[in-house]
């Protein structure tokens, strides 16, 4: 029968030892040596001699232990972590599922006299213990148990060589942890072997008793074990699709992820069992406003010190250079951080995707409105307003179920690692669950509230008259926020519409039955119901073509049109100004003020106001992701009748095209060629290509040696050696002083010669 020999005097005896990574001698040993128990105080820290080592009797002792790197990885879809590529490094396994071990004695197991325990201890805490989970103590056993809980059992005795499964638990921690072996023969010496390799131990989608437990095989391989990914920025009329290297296998990233939590975030090691805290807590830690986090946030134009957002291709290098340095790296925005998010989350084993909401709001005063005010020129006051719609913003999901909600049933929770408003205090969002969104329940945990409005808050228009005048409302816009929602199909490389699982269709009965439960909730005593008089003579329509490559002109107009049976004047204000992508306006660089008759008469009752654009007018202005925003502001005389609304476009930039030759094959050089057409009237300046993918061991930088003339292509030469069969990814960047964020990608097969 197998014991513990003494429970009680292994809870002083497991604490912490001198840093293992420290002590890494040959591959898998360790050291074996006696220790003082109850049973023999006298026997001291003798070495085992050299003679006994055969013999079928005597203390059983540890030579080494192999880790089964390539079993164990397979059957835990860990193979790819950069740590699994030499035993040293440590062992990836995921909880809840068993793995191997062969263990090396100096002698036959003999399953009658031999005792053997397995002493597992998380890292990172001053003392292990059973009651914070952080150590655990498992006997060796002859037959499996028929649960989720820590366990050990023989699997096959091969002369010195015995062979173990051990049962991580279901509920056990997330981290790094270590190994003892405690042997003992009969009643004789207890010998304690310490390993110094680590086990990493990580969520577990795979297990149907898990947190964060994905039943589909397509969607666990795209939101746990896919490396590539699509995220979507630009306009919710021109979405620009922007492929993300994760890199959540790569050296380093793991223990970043782990220090992220621990050391950034400051959880404690007991709440790593929690996929729930764990992904509250690293969006926190991604962000450094207020923990020193990884990515510096940067929403000017000064980008000095650093790398510009729109330059970084995936999020390795960010947590290896954050990992390496501890201070957070420079630069990101709401992509960024969305994209190292979902690194850290799949690294851990938690299922995680980006999302690309178009035109979300950013409600400051939790009004579930969004409010603009707007003086008599048309012009958008922005010295009154504290609330803004960004074109786009790129959060995250997490899949997992939510006990603290008695919620048992996983579903998809909203992470957000861009730091916009505090949560408790620190800049974090989420998990907020996305059923509860769609519903209204804004009260639900955590940060539901903020969500709901960035999806589906009210635009409001308010026509600003003066200190000691009543505002008066010019329109609600009940369909301008939370206009499209993107993510990534699973296997798949295009987007997929989640619209629906964040919202109603506009203006349903269930959508405003969403809005107004919502409403109910909401502390805020914001009034948005002043009324306008309703008039239906006079319809306004933008005309704007928004599929334009930069470098060329384009229009913008107004048509009014008369449906009623009176003539009218109408006065139109047009603007166009540059805005960024977070919303706040920039330049205005044109501005149209007409008036027209608008008669009644079928043949003239439809009017335009129009301007016509030239690169020269608007280029300077769309550096840095800016879009166009088109305001009109329309006032129909001799009635008290005003019409605001606005739209927003974006220039298309050229694509970068990839090919190969020859075709990519694996371990034969192959040439890669990167092209785009200069598409603006003007010279492209000390231009530089950057490029990220499996085929290259880190990121690629090269910089043209000439200009480009207008219309003349951009072209660059590199040589690969592709390392990895199947699917690989390339992605690539260009950058000038005239011309950024232009970008492609090739997804490509390498086969076998």
């Amino acid at each position: 029968m197998t014991d513990c020999f003494g429970l009680c005097a292994l809870f002083d005896r497991y604490r912490p030892k001198t840093p293992r990574s420290e002590n890494i001698g040959f591959m898998g040993r360790g050291i074996s040596k006696p220790y003082e128990d109850d049973d023999n105080s006298s026997l001291g820290n003798e070495i085992m001699p050299a003679s006994s080592r055969r013999s079928s009797t005597g203390p059983l002792v540890v030579d080494w232990i192999d880790y089964c790197l390539e079993e164990n990885g397979t059957k835990h879809k860990t193979s790819k972590y950069a740590c699994m590529r030499n035993e040293k490094f440590g062992l990836v396994v995921r909880r809840g599922q068993s793995f191997s071990l062969i263990v090396k004695f100096n002698r036959v197991y003999h399953i009658i006299n031999d005792s053997i325990s397995f002493v597992f201890t998380c890292e990172g805490v001053g003392k292990p213990n059973f009651g914070h989970g952080t150590l655990a103590v498992v006997p060796l056993l002859r037959k499996p148990t028929n649960d989720y809980n820590w366990s050990a059992y023989v699997l096959e005795v091969n002369e010195e060589e015995l062979k173990v499964k051990i049962m991580p638990a279901i509920d056990c921690i997330v981290g790094k942890w270590y190994v003892d072996i405690d042997t003992k023969f009969k009643r004789d010496v207890s010998y304690n072997y310490s390993h110094r390799n680590p086990i990493y131990i990580l969520f577990n989608p795979w297990n149907s008793s898990e947190d964060v437990y994905l039943k589909d095989d397509i969607q666990r391989e795209e939101y746990v074990l896919n490396e590539d990914g699509l995220m979507w920025r630009g306009s919710y009329n021109r979405p620009k699709e922007v492929v993300w290297k994760y890199g959540q296998f790569d050296k380093d990233v793991l223990d970043c992820c782990l220090y992220l939590l621990l050391s950034v975030g400051k959880l404690s090691v007991s709440s790593c069992n929690d996929p729930v805290i764990v992904s509250r807590v690293l969006s926190a830690a991604v962000n450094a406003p207020d923990d020193m986090g990884a990515i510096q946030g940067n929403w000017t134009e000064d980008f000095s010190g650093g790398t510009p957002p729109i330059d970084w291709l995936g999020s390795a290098g960010i947590l290896q250079k954050f990992y390496e340095k501890k201070k957070p790296v420079k630069y990101g925005q709401c992509w960024v951080f969305a994209g190292v998010l979902t690194t850290a989350c799949r690294a851990l084993g938690i299922p995680c995707r980006p999302i690309t909401a178009y035109c979300a709001a950013h409600d400051t005063q939790s009004s579930l409105t969004v409010d603009y005010f707007v003086d008599e020129d048309g012009k958008v006051m922005e010295e009154m307003i504290t609330d803004s719609i960004w074109n786009y913003h790129v959060w995250n999901e997490v899949w997992m179920s939510r006990p603290d909600l008695k919620l048992m049933t996983p579903g998809w929770q909203v992470v957000d690692a861009t730091p916009q408003e505090l949560s408790e205090n620190i800049y974090r969002c989420g998990p907020a669950n996305v059923d509860a969104i769609k519903a209204g329940e804004i009260r639900t945990p955590y940060d539901t509230n903020f969500v709901f409005s960035e999806v589906n808050a009210d635009k409001v228009y308010w026509k600003y008259n003066g200190v000691s005048q009543p505002l008066k409302l010019l329109r609600t816009d009940q369909e301008a926020i939370g206009r499209l929602i993107f993510t990534k199909a699973a296997e798949r490389w295009e987007p997929e519409d989640i619209t629906q699982n964040y919202k109603h269709p506009e203006k349903s009965s269930d959508e405003r039955n969403a809005m107004l439960n919502a409403l109910k909730q909401s502390s805020s005593i914001f009034s948005r119901y002043y009324l306008n008089e309703n008039f239906n003579d006079i319809k306004f329509d933008f005309e704007l073509i928004d599929d334009i490559v930069i470098g060329e002109n384009f229009r913008v107009a107004v048509s009014i049109t008369n449906q009623g049976n009176k003539n009218y004047v109408v006065k139109v204000i047009l603007r166009v100004e540059s805005v960024d992508y977070t919303g706040k306006n920039g330049q205005l660089f044109s501005i149209i003020e007409d008036k027209k008759n608008v008669l009644h008469d079928r043949g003239s009752n439809v009017q335009v106001v129009q301007t016509v654009l030239t690169y020269f007018d608007y280029g300077k202005y769309v550096k840095n992701q800016n879009v166009f925003n088109i305001s009109c502001l329309a006032s129909v005389l001799d009635t008290d009748f005003e019409y605001f609304a606005q739209d927003d476009f974006r220039v298309r930039k050229p694509d970068i095209n990839i090919s190969f030759d020859p075709k990519p094959l694996l371990g034969k050089l192959s040439t890669v060629t990167a092209s785009f057409i200069n598409p603006l009237p003007v010279i492209l300046k000390r231009g530089i290509f950057y490029f990220e993918g499996a085929s290259l061991e880190k990121r690629l930088k090269i910089k043209l040696t000439r200009n480009v003339e207008p219309k003349e292509e951009a072209v660059v030469t590199f040589k690969v050696v592709p390392q990895t069969v199947g699917r690989n990814v390339l992605a690539a960047k260009f950058t000038s002083s005239e011309l950024q964020d232009v970008d492609g990608f090739l997804v490509f097969m390498v086969k076998r010669d």
